[in-house]
């Protein structure tokens, strides 16, 4: 339990820096340079992704099996289904519940984050950075 503990502090770390990034590249692109909602969350996730990946692989799940092509690949296939559920989640509360001004449409993406990240947390943990049972 008290692994469970530590691994799910450090996912908060690389997982709340990954937010910010997420949010800053959201709102520079949206409300910046008036680029399009769905190309400013999906182009904003996808940056956050990328910088993600690095904090995952080097500190959250550090211990565990080394950097494969097949890790990499289940990373960026599973943070691509993420995207989509985020991004989903964000249309819905963007367009169809008219979270469309600055303060709602940053509620709009707080929320689709927050469920696409439990779903990110499940299959990066059970999938992509599997425990090596040789080591412990």
């Amino acid at each position: 339990m008290r692994r469970f503990g530590k691994e799910i502090v450090k996912f908060g770390i690389v997982g709340g820096s990954g937010v910010g990034v997420n949010f800053l590249v959201f709102n520079l692109l949206l409300h910046g340079l008036g680029a399009g909602p769905m190309t400013s969350t999906v182009l904003a996730s996808s940056v956050a992704i990328c910088t993600n990946y690095l904090g995952f692989r080097f500190f959250a799940y550090r211990d565990r099996s080394a950097r494969s092509k097949r890790q990499i690949v289940l990373f960026f296939v599973f943070s691509g289904a993420g995207v989509a559920v985020e991004s989903a989640l964000f249309s819905l509360a963007y367009h169809g519940f008219g979270m469309d001004g600055p303060i709602g449409s940053n509620i709009a993406k707080a929320l689709s984050i927050v469920l696409a990240s439990a779903f990110r947390f499940l299959v990066y943990r059970t999938w992509v950075f599997q425990r090596d049972v040789h080591r412990r």
